[in-house]
């Protein structure tokens, strides 16, 4: 059973997992404090930290409504549930330690889940920024195949109707389908998401930034392997629940995709780990590797294999998050002496 909350008129809980970003924390507090709505409680959990998350939020536990929790370590799922355990408000909004809530967030998507009963969760626009080039909105597109505010269930699947982490939900029916799957290390969120929706309902998007998201050169989304990974697990148990419905189809050809850009991401491996030869084959069979500026280093790669491995080492930091790099400066990197060419 919930623990009593201190704080009996919160109509939504603000859950604040901190692992690692003590430093970061009173950025997301004050953003929290600074909201129009003042009907909150707010449960901060360092599950094991390896930094002072109990010195960064006790100036805080003064406001009564803010509360702390210290667990193991057992990952940010385990982390969010338990920090869920110890809430009354009849919903939960997510803020992780090192994002920041905007002034009205917590009102907006209150007011929102109030009108909308069939709107298992309530996303926003927020902005990106941190480890990336310059601040950009999270979505910048249309929302989903509808109307732009509603998405359906294979809207989120594929990401046609992108979720921000920011996002809130009752908390009678995250309980019912017990919570964040702790056996999840990566693309948590999104089956979340998925659950929430599979008994039906939609996800309800408002077209204001609300939110601030913060990109960290070490976050977890910064692997794309490991987020592919969490993709396929995902969609695996979606599918898995879908049986006859017509998302099943969607499901499968996700799955399919999905596995071929791990397949891909392995083979760019075999040639980063030595094994050129077997590593250009499957890079070749995928087909994947496009643009004018691809097919002419594989032509060169034809010639030339020891090219490929610090053409594709390129390849892998230009595509993380926050990466400057330009095919300029790969080009660079070759013609300085003592440069990797094997």
């Amino acid at each position: 059973m919930s623990a009593p909350s201190p704080y009996t008129r919160a109509r939504v809980a603000v859950i604040v997992p901190a692992y690692g970003v003590a430093h970061l924390l009173h950025e997301a507090l004050d953003s929290l404090q600074a909201q129009t709505m003042a009907d909150w409680e707010c449960v901060v959990i360092d599950d094991g930290a390896p930094d002072d998350v109990a010195g960064a939020v006790a100036p805080y536990l003064r406001d009564p409504r803010i509360r702390f929790l210290a667990t193991d370590n057992r990952g940010v799922s385990a982390a969010r549930n338990r920090a869920a355990a110890h809430v009354q408000a009849p919903y939960i909004a997510l803020l992780d330690g090192d994002d920041r809530f905007r002034p009205h967030y917590l009102e907006r998507v209150v007011d929102a889940l109030d009108a909308h009963a069939d709107a298992r969760l309530v996303t926003c626009n927020a902005m990106i920024f941190g480890a990336i080039p310059k601040p950009r909105r999270c979505f910048s597109a249309k929302q989903g195949t509808g109307d732009g505010i509603r998405g359906s269930l294979a809207d989120v699947l594929d990401r046609k109707f992108g979720v921000y982490i920011g996002t809130a939900f009752r908390r009678a029916e995250f309980e019912a389908i017990g919570g964040f799957d702790e056996d999840m290390t990566h693309a948590e969120d999104l089956d979340l998401w998925v659950r929430l929706m599979l008994p039906g309902g939609h996800a309800y998007y408002i077209d204001e930034i609300l939110g601030e998201y913060r990109i960290r050169s070490d976050s977890a989304s910064a692997s794309g392997e490991r987020m592919l990974l969490g993709n396929i697990r995902v969609y695996e148990k979606a599918l898995a629940q879908l049986g006859g419905h017509d998302e099943a189809a969607l499901v499968e050809q996700l799955l399919a995709d999905n596995r071929r850009a791990l397949g891909f991401e392995h083979a760019i491996d075999r040639v980063i780990d030595g094994d050129t030869h077997a590593g250009l084959a499957a890079l070749k069979a995928s087909g994947d590797l496009k643009g004018p500026h691809w097919v002419l280093a594989q032509k060169l790669w034809s010639v030339w294999p020891a090219l490929a491995r610090p053409a594709l080492q390129w390849r892998r930091r230009a595509h993380s998050r926050g990466s400057t790099e330009s095919f300029a400066s790969f080009l660079r990197t070759l013609a300085r002496p003592g440069s990797e060419r094997s």
